[in-house]
Parts: structure tokens; sequence; C-alpha cells
């Protein structure tokens, strides 16, 4: 049966090496299909050309290529692109292309639905179903790289785990995403264009740092005080920010990379000079620069935007303690394609 067999792309290149040998074939074989699975992204056997028709009818009787499918495209006014895309077992993520001047990000799902809980954002509000699989996530870099130089004449310039799910709880995965998107028998781009965004997991933060990772990290982090943290993002009372600041610490100590602070303005919330303090506080014990993120509404009006005048507070006074500070405009709300706002609706 075909549901049986095995995916592909779940084996490394050692283990399709010794497959084709195990066959009677040579070695190098293996090189030739890993070849077209990942730096070529295969959707099937047939288009491996340079292979012989018994060799890839041999490997469609053994394997499945569980690639994904771009079910449904939508386009914004302002040119962002949001893909629903379809997994092998029937389950939907959502992908975004987000297109400026000078790059085109591609923001990517790392899970269906999400393992976390903050109250402001729609992924959230789904179960969390799964985790994907690397090839689940490259194959949305792949489909977003496609579209860019469609579109957009150019390839894709930069990756943000800034979709579906909390990246840091599907971390091998995730990882070995980043591993063959990075490696030049993969898609070859530079770790340093890729942001890890996550809601913060201090003892996963602190294995990245061992694990001496290229790529850099984004936190979303909406309050440095703990009582308001906790009253929008619940499992901040698991991982409270004393222990986040300390993993924190220990990232930058052992990696020296700046740390980003996603952070989402809301009247009367986070609107007032003491949580801009608390926020100050917070950045100062390494090299950090926050951005003010425009807040896009998810339907009920529990949350919103706080007043130009608060988010301008909050700008003086980064820049006054001298912490690099940037206002970023959503893109695509038009077709809930927006932070916070990705939930399947297409």
């Amino acid at each position: 049966m075909e549901t049986q067999k095995k995916d592909i792309r779940a084996l490394t290149k050692e283990q399709l090496r010794d497959f084709f040998v195990s066959q009677g074939d040579k070695a190098f074989r293996g090189n030739q299909v890993y070849e077209w699975l990942w730096q070529k992204s295969a959707h099937s056997f047939e288009a491996m050309t340079n292979i012989s028709k018994e060799t890839r009818q041999m490997l469609e009787e053994n394997f499945v290529i569980n690639h994904i499918r771009v079910d449904q495209m939508q386009r914004s006014s302002d040119g962002t692109i949001k893909n629903a895309v379809r997994l092998h077992d029937g389950l939907v993520v959502e992908s975004v292309l987000i297109p400026t001047e000078t790059r085109t990000t591609a923001c990517v799902s790392s899970q269906v639905g999400c393992s976390l809980d903050c109250r402001f954002c729609a992924t959230a509000r789904l179960k969390r179903m799964r985790n994907l699989n690397p090839d689940e996530i490259y194959d949305q870099v792949v489909a977003i790289d496609n579209e860019s130089r469609l579109y957009f004449d150019r390839p894709l310039s930069n990756i943000v785990f800034m979709g579906m799910g909390e990246p840091l709880m599907n971390y091998n995965n995730v990882l070995q995403a980043i591993e063959k998107i990075t490696s030049p028998e993969g898609l070859g781009m530079s770790p340093k264009r890729i942001t890890l965004s996550t809601s913060g997991v201090p003892k996963m933060i602190r294995k990245m740092a061992d694990e001496e990772v290229k790529f850099k990290l984004a936190v979303s982090l909406h309050s440095a005080i703990d009582e308001v943290r906790t009253s929008i993002m619940p499992f901040n009372s698991t991982f409270p920010l004393k222990d986040l600041r300390e993993a924190l610490e220990y990232w930058y100590s052992k990696t020296k990379n700046r740390i980003t602070y996603e952070y989402v303005v809301w009247q009367g919330i986070n609107d007032t000079q003491e949580a801009v303090d608390a926020l100050v506080k917070f950045c100062k014990f390494a090299p950090s620069k926050v951005n003010l993120i425009e807040y896009n509404p998810i339907d009920d009006g529990e949350f919103q935007q706080a007043s130009e005048s608060a988010i301008k507070m909050y700008q003086d006074t980064l820049e006054r303690n001298g912490i690099t500070v940037t206002v970023r405009r959503s893109r695509g709300k038009d077709i809930d394609a927006a932070c916070g706002q990705l939930a399947n609706k297409s």
C-alpha cells in the first residue's frame, strides 16, 4: 500500500547511498537522487531525467515524495502574497511572501496550529495538530522563492520563522530545515538572512546558543512586566521573564549576536511610561533592537492598537536610552496575511 511507503526525503544522503548499494547499484546514484530532491526540488521520481526508467520505477515502488501543494494564493494590494499550503495528510498551513523595494522575505510556518496560547494571535486559537517536517518547511521556502522570481524578478532574499507555530517547540525539525536551506546541497542561503522568532522558550534558546547557530534571533516580547505579559501570553507563567532574560544573556555571551524584540503596543495594556521603562531595563544587558509592530485585529475587538502618541513615547524613550527602534507597518492586512492573522481563513 502506498501509505506504507517511506518519504524518501526523511533519508540522509548517506542512507540514500546505502540504499542504492543494497539494491546492487552504485552509491553515487544516491547523490544524484539527493540533488533532485533538494537542490532541484523534484516533486516526482519521473522528473529525475538523468536516472534510468527502471531505477525511477524502483524508487516509485519503495518511496513517496510528500511535497506540499499551494492550494490557494492570495495577493494583497500592497504586493504581499499569502499561500494556503496543503500538506500530504490534508492539513493546511499558511506562508507569506513580503516584498519591499530591496528584498523579498518568506514568512514560514513551523507547526499546524500553535503550541502556545497568546491571546492576541489568531493562530494560537487553532489547536496544535502536529509539527511540520523539515521538508515541509523547506518546501514553503522553495514555493515562495519561485513566486519571488515570477512576480518580482528576483530570488528570495530573507526568511523569517514568524508564521504559524512556535519554532522552538519543533526544534529539531526547524534546525534540520535551516540546515538544508543554508547548505550548498540545498538552497545555499546565508544563515545571516534567516531570523527565528520565538515567544521565548528559555531551555531551547540556551540549546541554540550551545549549538552555535548562525541565524538571527527575535523574541516576541510585548511586555517586560511579568503580570502584564502573563495576562496576554499565559505561558509566561511557565517561562517567566527572569528565566527568559537569563537565557538571552547566555545566548549573547555565546553568539555575540544582537537580539531583536518584537513588540506590539496596545491601548490600556502596555501603553504607559512604566511599560516603556520596564522594556528599557530588560533590553540593557545586551545590544538589542526593538521592532514596534502595528497591531492587526483578529475580529473580537479585545485588543486595540495604541495611539500614535504612545508609539512616539516608546520611540523617544528607547532612543534616549541608546536602543535601536523601528516602527514596522504591517503588510497584507487585506488578505489576513499580517503578523498574528494567520488562521487558515483563506
